[in-house]
């Protein structure tokens, strides 16, 4: 019987045709949130003929992979790291016996989130880091040639600040500005939210991380009503237009969205990662890659996972985004960076060379925690809402009495902590 699924169509650059078809029994189906696997599976299948590889596209594939009849062979994507998935995945260790000298070109602290009682389950693709941009003339400013950390950013923002008749014409930088950058200065101060029925927090460097942004406000930006007021009147144009024209000193972005922005804009910018404890925090997104224990094609399946794990194919796959203008809008490998440190420090910059001389060591990253696979829903409708509020000192409710009220509000949309299925 053939499997049937939705997948992806790749012409032209690559477009995404949702569409009922059958596949080949003996192709190995990979399901993924990332599109360009599209382009992966294409080269795969024409770098030979014995084994093939077919794609299904779904947002949300960390809760709908585990289908014991019909399931895929492989799984790349986010948020797949939860605990209770674990029992789904084949052992990955065959990577490792086939090529000894693969795993020292992951970064250690990436590829350790996929292992599980010394046994590898999943083995990381891709992943982003914060970056503070600013304009390529104010680039003698900054200290380090890889990072930057908050209280540098603080200083030379408030020396950047230029007041006229009370109102300010420039401001360096507001940590208000980007909810994403709230979010970031909490995972530096040790907020350490992850898994724990469903989400745990240490509430004391939160706390912290909260009065470092306020007093960040008021006594390097003049207070709320001051940051507003300029916010109101200069925000209408992008961030990044701002900062080249010296309106404001930074701005806070995902790299994937900086190395996506074009050629012309990005000859006017320069960037360095964000850190904090000399470590620079991994966003959450991460993608991570298993194998299906109930897949039907495992020969095809390890084959493509061989394939895909090896520099010269991340290389060939770099080429063939630039030449498709996938690169236009999809950065490096999967969004984001290779979780092969050797790709990003010896192809990456081949690519982009704006990176060159920026990429910081491996040991330099942090790993984010295993959250839970609803993670997004609870972020984004929960733990950033209250970030903004105690930020601008509204007198809310605190968070784990609003993730209570969500998910009691919620409840018929969840089944054993899981989000429903589309």
């Amino acid at each position: 019987m053939k499997r049937k699924f939705i997948f992806l169509i790749l012409t032209g650059p690559f477009f995404l045709l949702p569409s009922c078809t059958e596949f080949n029994d003996s192709a190995a189906v990979i399901l993924t949130d990332r599109p360009e696997f599209a382009l992966y599976a294409e080269q795969f299948n024409v770098s030979q003929d014995k084994y093939k590889v077919e794609v299904m596209y779904k947002n949300n594939i960390a809760e709908n992979f585990y289908n014991t009849k019909k399931g895929p062979d492989i799984i790349a994507g986010s948020w797949l790291k939860s605990a209770s998935n674990l029992k789904y995945w084949q052992n990955l260790d065959f990577l490792f016996r086939r090529n000894p000298e693969l795993k020292k070109s992951f970064y250690p602290s990436l590829l350790a989130l996929g292992s599980f009682d010394g046994k590898q389950y999943l083995v990381p693709v891709s992943f982003n880091l914060p970056v503070m941009v600013f304009s390529e003339n104010n680039g003698r400013l900054i200290s380090n040639p890889f990072t930057i950390e908050l209280q540098e950013i603080k200083a030379l923002g408030k020396g950047f600040n230029e007041e006229k008749n009370s109102v300010y014409a420039r401001m360096g930088f507001s940590p208000l500005w980007n909810n994403d950058f709230l979010f970031e200065t909490a995972v530096i101060f040790n907020a350490s939210f992850r898994e724990n029925d469903p989400l745990d927090w240490n509430e004391d460097a939160l706390l912290e991380a909260i009065q470092y942004i306020r007093g960040w406000i008021d006594e390097s930006n003049g207070g709320l009503k001051t940051e507003d007021e300029f916010f109101f009147k200069y925000f209408f144009d992008p961030p990044s237009k701002l900062v080249i024209a010296n309106r404001i000193l930074f701005t806070y972005m995902n790299s994937s969205v900086f190395f996506t922005m074009s050629n012309e804009t990005q000859s006017n910018l320069n960037f360095r990662m964000l850190s904090g404890g000399g470590l620079i925090p991994v966003s959450e997104n991460a993608v991570y890659y298993g194998l299906n224990k109930t897949g039907k094609s495992k020969k095809s399946a390890r084959e493509f996972t061989v394939w895909f794990f090896r520099e010269e194919t991340q290389m060939l796959l770099l080429k063939k985004s630039m030449e498709k203008h996938i690169s236009d809008t999809i950065f490096g490998i999967a969004n984001g960076f290779s979780a092969m440190h050797t790709v990003n420090e010896n192809i990456f910059p081949l690519y982009y060379p704006t990176l060159l001389g920026h990429m910081p060591p491996a040991d330099l990253l942090g790993a984010p925690n295993i959250l839970p696979t609803n993670w997004i829903d609870i972020k984004e409708r929960v733990v950033i809402p209250y970030l903004r509020d105690a930020c601008r000192g509204v007198n809310g409710l605190p968070l784990k009495q609003r993730l209570d009220d969500w998910f009691r509000i919620n409840k018929s949309s969840f089944d054993g902590g899981r989000l429903p299925v589309p």
